[in-house]
């Protein structure tokens, strides 16, 4: 499995007042193929694979469309988040907007892609806020492993 990653700094005016955002994109190589990938991902219920998310309200069965909005549970607080689907492009991208607190805005990419070496599982994360810098440093240990457990939960499906 080969993990890479790239961080980027964003600061600027957005209106009347100043924003910050944080970026960082994390790749991960898996054996399994972008269908077991795809439907590990697609699968709202289970989060398991997921270090940040412990549960969500998503029936058993229920996929990712786009508009829908759902709450989860993370393991730092037992307060829940909304979860709303921006994008979907099968077996290709998958978009989240997450809204836990006020003073910041999270979204998250998930991105598919076949190679002759494997699948390439893309995981870009976008903070923005006054509160983002405070976030990140909270979110960022479990945020840096999720396209590794990914891929490691899909291989295992795959065997």
């Amino acid at each position: 499995m080969i993990l890479n990653f790239s961080f980027k700094f964003i600061a600027g005016k957005e209106g009347l007042t100043c924003g910050y955002a944080l970026a960082r994109t994390y790749r991960a190589l898996s054996s399994a193929s972008v269908d077991v990938l795809w439907q590990k991902l697609m699968n709202l219920a289970d989060v398991s694979w997921h270090p940040l998310l412990t549960s969500t309200n998503a029936p058993r069965g229920l996929i990712a469309k786009p508009g829908l909005i759902y709450y989860a549970v993370t393991c730092l607080t037992p307060i829940p988040i909304r979860i709303f689907v921006e994008r979907v492009r099968p077996e290709e991208l998958l978009s989240f907007r997450i809204l836990a607190i006020p003073g910041v805005e999270k979204r998250v990419t998930y991105q598919v892609e076949s190679t002759v070496c494997g699948t390439y599982i893309s995981y870009s994360v976008t903070l923005r806020g006054w509160l983002s810098p405070l976030v990140w440093v909270l979110i960022q240990p479990y945020t840096a492993r999720v396209a590794a457990e990914l891929a490691q939960a899909a291989e295992q499906i795959s065997l």
